[in-house]
């Protein structure tokens, strides 16, 4: 008689390596042609740390260095992280708000990534039926740890033809009163868009109606390099209350170091009155802490770091985004409705008509990288069924030498006439 087992994996975890970036990028590499000798050119994920060019600055390599040496640090760090650490992030984030910061503010985690699942569990601890409004395209890591937590997901549109803003009518629709949060990101991951002071602005005026929390995710904050400054949605925060995720992943090109927080932009306190804060904590102690030698490098890293080094990288990407759109541009297999403007990203739309013995976005994706060894993100994965988003961080030769390729791969595969 065969034995009954009383448990069984989670179901939303198991289908998770088919919709997160990282299960897709996962399953494309697996179908690179092992017998091409060109090099692969890795356009589908944001971290550009492989190339040269995008090294971390010397400063930030130091204070990493220095706080390991130290033998102050082997410790374990309080939940919401050491206090050297969310003063110095405090301080950071306030130069760019009307009002100022306190460590209080700042809670420290392992990446953006850990932010997003604090956050997102805190909130529907709330609520046993809350809903949360996330972007279409957007970033499907908030889609798992919604489903994770029990929240329902509903998705509003950006609005392509108006460089990926807000469809605010549309969003509006979907929320009701368990409708509990929204969702942003700005600079805009995948689309490369960076919203202007007014929309954000009415952003939080549209959340203030709703009775929400603007959660902004801002993990590519002064990535930008266009004529749209970055602009924190804290600034906001005397509208709606927000909370802010960031790390020093993508300003310092140091994604594996996993350091990110979260923090209460609210000067009315009101995530306070609500217990959110008290939320946030409670899922911090019951969560692993971000290395306590890595939080003592902060304070160093952000007072060392010179503008130089950021204006360095932003030129690069500024020359990237150009070669990127100029030479998509070629293509009439490809539409790019705008130029990137921040972040690492571009989303363009695939036109299948022109294209012969391909699909859709999945099957361009695979055989793109069997045949080319270039690698994109298949468009499906961040809500837009046969677009991509391609990642232009890379050095330009690399560039130029990837989008050569998708060029010679779409004509190879063009209908013939």
């Amino acid at each position: 008689m065969e034995n009954k087992w009383n448990f069984q994996g989670n179901g939303e975890l198991k289908a998770a390596p088919g919709i997160t970036i990282r299960g897709v990028l996962s399953n494309i590499m697996q179908n690179l042609n092992k017998d091409d000798q060109r090099p692969i050119i890795p356009l589908g994920h944001g971290d550009p740390s492989a190339f040269p060019c995008f090294r971390t600055s010397l400063s930030a390599e130091d204070a990493m260095v220095d706080s390991v040496r130290s033998g102050k640090f082997n410790c374990y760090s309080p939940s919401v992280g050491i206090l050297p650490a969310r003063k110095a992030v405090a301080d950071y984030l306030s130069k760019d708000l009307p009002y100022k910061l306190s460590p209080d503010d700042v809670y420290l985690t392992i990446g953006c990534t850990q932010a997003i699942e604090v956050v997102l569990t805190a909130i529907s601890l709330s609520n046993p039926v809350a809903n949360i409004l996330l972007p279409r395209p957007g970033f499907p890591f908030y889609d798992v740890r919604a489903a994770c937590s029990n929240l329902e997901v509903r998705r509003y549109d950006l609005l392509p033809e108006q460089g990926w803003e807000v469809d605010f009518e549309a969003l509006e629709e979907l929320a009701d009163e368990n409708t509990v949060a929204m969702v942003i990101i700005n600079p805009g991951n995948p689309c490369g868009n960076v919203y202007t002071s007014q929309h954000m602005k009415k952003i939080a005026e549209t959340a203030r109606k709703l009775g929400i929390i603007v959660i902004s995710d801002e993990v590519y904050d002064h990535l930008t390099f266009a004529s749209t400054p970055f602009v924190p949605m804290g600034t906001f925060g005397s509208i709606a209350p927000v909370l802010t995720l960031g790390s020093i992943s993508k300003r310092w090109i140091v994604p594996g170091w996993r350091l990110g927080w979260i923090v209460t932009c609210d000067p009315n306190a009101i995530l306070q009155q609500t217990g959110i804060m008290k939320s946030i904590t409670g899922c911090l102690e019951v969560s692993t802490d971000a290395p306590t030698f890595i939080q003592a490098a902060i304070p160093q890293i952000i007072e060392n770091t010179k503008e130089d080094f950021f204006l360095k990288i932003v030129e690069i990407l500024r020359g990237a985004a150009d070669i990127c759109f100029d030479k998509l541009n070629e293509m009439p297999f490809i539409t790019c409705p705008s130029k990137p403007e921040g972040s690492m990203f571009v989303m363009v739309k695939l036109n299948l008509s022109l294209l012969d013995d391909i699909s859709d976005d999945v099957e361009f994706s695979l055989k793109l990288a069997r045949e080319e060894s270039v690698i994109v993100l298949p468009g499906v994965t961040v809500g837009l069924k046969n677009w991509l988003r391609i990642t232009f961080a890379c050095d330009h030769s690399s560039l130029e030498d990837g989008l050569g390729r998708i060029k010679g791969f779409c004509e190879r595969h063009a209908k013939k006439e």
